[in-house]
């Protein structure tokens, strides 16, 4: 494939072990074979990772986004991309499908098989046989879909994305900005969940004072990581006690939303203290979680996920297994796609990957100490 050199000279195989291990299997099976499968996540270096494993198993791969790579994106959604990388993948001849091009094809009888989507931009699609949404954020778009949709993001193969690369992320964007200072500084996070206690307990790693506000009522669930942070002695706040987070505001060196929800800090008390604070205020969820009277220009990044500034948001090592598992789940679906609406990755899958990703992968023992586990797993 043309971008086989590129990512050769980037990458060792050890920094990918399960897209690996899915390649050279599918290069052998090719389960995609004739099928036509269209890609909507985000478009770094790291994500052609995924994309050569697709191919290798038969794919028809095409990329989907917002607009063409030569259109005015200005007023439209966009998934966040490297350019140069968009500009590479033209130039050596990937097909780009936006929303628009995919339903004029489908009104002419040229459905694609799969759609292996990220934030729910192609849900109103209609493929062959099924799609697969990577993220928790793109779900309530599928809730009235009929067709299969497997939901990567349900699964624990995600937490080493979200809980471990997310917050990695977060702190080399901030230096990045030039701020490397973090011994002693309060950060103050919004969200409990994958995304908010990896990069509170990131933080915690780098000397900070850490607090976290949340709903202390989804205590226990599965989507909540409490516990885990008040194991760490990390300040727990509930995002109904006003008077003790506009304290955290106002004390803060550095907020960082990751709740997941749009407008989930829009209150006047909160506001008042969000536009009056010293902190550096960053967002890292898909939505704008500060709400429209907080402007862009307060937030660092303008108010999208403060990582996407970096050249690869999410390290590949962290993020490859979650990509490894969208794929995967398209393989399920050509193989069994008898089903309706959302349903969880096969927890056979999510081990299978786990295995290859902690002995051939060089975070081995930094999952097995998220997870709890020895590194005989």
């Amino acid at each position: 494939m043309f971008f086989d050199e590129l990512l050769d000279e980037t990458y060792s195989p050890n920094e990918y072990p399960a897209l690996d291990a899915l390649c050279g299997e599918w290069s052998e099976t090719r389960p995609f074979e004739g099928l036509r499968i269209l890609v909507a996540t985000p478009i770094f270096r790291n994500t052609m990772v995924e994309y050569r494993a697709l191919m290798a198993g038969g794919a028809d791969l095409s990329i989907g986004r917002a607009t063409h790579p030569d259109e005015d994106e200005k007023d439209l959604a966009s998934m966040p991309c490297d350019k140069k990388i968009l500009a590479y993948l033209v130039e050596n001849g990937m097909k780009f499908y936006s929303v628009k091009d995919v339903v004029h094809e489908e009104s002419e009888g040229k459905s694609f098989d799969l759609i292996l989507d990220c934030a729910g931009q192609f849900a109103a699609c209609h493929p062959k046989i099924g799609f697969v949404e990577l993220t928790r954020s793109g779900v309530h778009f599928y809730e009235n879909v009929k067709q299969p949709v497997y939901v990567a993001d349900s699964g624990i193969v995600k937490r080493i994305e979200t809980s471990l690369g997310t917050g990695d992320g977060y702190f080399r964007a901030l230096v990045q900005l030039g701020y490397s200072d973090f011994e002693s500084k309060k950060l103050l996070v919004f969200g409990s969940g994958k995304v908010g206690s990896g990069i509170a307990l990131q933080g915690l790693s780098k000397g900070c004072s850490v607090t976290v506000v949340t709903d202390t009522t989804k205590k226990g669930t599965s989507t909540d990581f409490c516990a885990t942070l008040e194991q760490n002695d990390i300040d727990v706040l509930d995002c109904r006690d006003f008077i003790a987070t506009v304290a955290a505001i106002q004390s803060a060196d550095y907020i960082v939303t990751a709740t997941g929800v749009k407008d989930a800090l829009v209150n006047p008390v909160l506001t008042e203290a969000l536009l009056t604070t010293k902190a550096k205020l960053s967002n890292m969820g898909v939505e704008d979680e500060y709400g429209k009277d907080v402007p862009a220009d307060n937030v660092l990044n303008g108010k999208t996920p403060l990582n996407f500034i970096l050249e690869e948001p999410t390290h590949l090592k962290y993020i490859e297994t979650s990509m490894a598992l969208h794929a995967a789940l398209g393989e399920c679906l050509v193989r069994d796609s008898r089903f309706e609406g959302l349903k969880e990755p096969p927890a056979e899958l999510e081990e299978k990957l786990l295995m290859t990703t902690i002995q051939n992968g060089v975070i081995g023992a930094e999952i097995c100490g998220m997870l709890g586990l020895s590194p005989e797993f």
